[in-house]
């Protein structure tokens, strides 16, 4: 389907599920079940008053089930512009279900680590946890590497019907996603905390995010990493909509305005300060 076919004919949440699983079973069946899983732990939030780090021990859990949720089931749409013949060759679905098997084995990890009240993310406190961080380390950035794959199958298909300027927002987006994460997470993972300055808690971060208020918190300019792919995107298929000249520029302006945010955004953070400080 054309991204103009998909404009004047918005398909309804049933058929745009349904072709999610043709296109892309192993990664819509992983989005599925990481938004059955949020059902189980919001109970686990409302029966287990434990704490880790002033929040609840179910927050993290909570947070990656939705962050990860998001992700595979962007891919599973983008799927549709991805060559059939690319998906069913061997090498793909072998590379696919070894990012589900990643994502899935991520997930273990930091719902046993909730499960046992423990840390799962800057946890050396044994070699053991030492080891277990750094696998996870690398299966994170091997599920990450689907986004930028996904980037260069969309931009050989050329008969997916995608405007230019879109293709290329697509593309830039998902290859950003996966350059500016991995920079960003590996600085993080390589120190012991993610926040930098402040009082060293989460219980006083904002709203929802989390994100500290008194301090920095590398987890900003992570999240805003990660949404390239859905950033870029966006502003790219808002150009194609309004039919902007030079579209094509307006997306490489637009890339560059958001990797500078991002670098800013990194910065304020290893500067101790914080993102939104009044917000609540």
């Amino acid at each position: 389907m054309t991204i103009q076919a998909t404009l004047d004919h918005p398909a309804s949440g049933r058929r745009l599920l349904l072709e999610a699983f043709r296109d892309e079973p192993r990664f819509a069946s992983a989005t599925l079940l990481l938004v059955l899983a949020i059902i189980p732990t919001l109970f686990a939030m409302a029966l287990d008053g434990r704490t880790l780090n002033g929040v609840s021990v179910w927050s993290k859990p909570l947070k990656f089930e939705v962050a990860l949720a998001v992700y595979f089931g962007t891919l599973a749409w983008f799927a549709r512009w991805v060559s059939p013949e690319a998906r069913a060759s061997r090498g793909y679905r072998l590379f696919s279900g070894i990012v589900v098997s990643c994502v899935t084995a991520e997930m273990l990890w930091i719902v046993g680590a909730a499960a046992f009240g423990v840390a799962s993310h800057f946890n050396v406190a044994s070699p053991l946890m030492a080891a277990l961080y750094g696998l996870m380390g690398l299966f994170a950035v091997t599920l990450t590497s689907a986004a930028p794959l996904y980037g260069v199958l969309i931009h050989r298909h050329r008969g997916n019907g995608l405007n230019p300027t879109l293709r290329l927002a697509l593309t830039t987006g998902l290859g950003l996603t996966f350059v500016l994460t991995v920079l960003v997470a590996g600085f993080m993972a390589s120190g012991q905390s993610h926040l930098i300055g402040g009082n060293g808690s989460d219980a006083e971060g904002l709203a929802f995010m989390g994100w500290a208020r008194d301090g920095g918190d590398l987890r900003v300019a992570h999240f805003f990493a990660s949404h390239a792919m859905h950033v870029i995107p966006a502003f790219g298929l808002l150009v194609a909509m309004l039919g902007i000249k030079h579209g094509r520029a307006a997306v490489a302006a637009f890339s560059a305005a958001f990797i500078a945010f991002v670098v800013y955004v990194f910065a304020e953070a290893l500067l101790g300060q914080p993102f939104l400080a009044v917000v609540g």
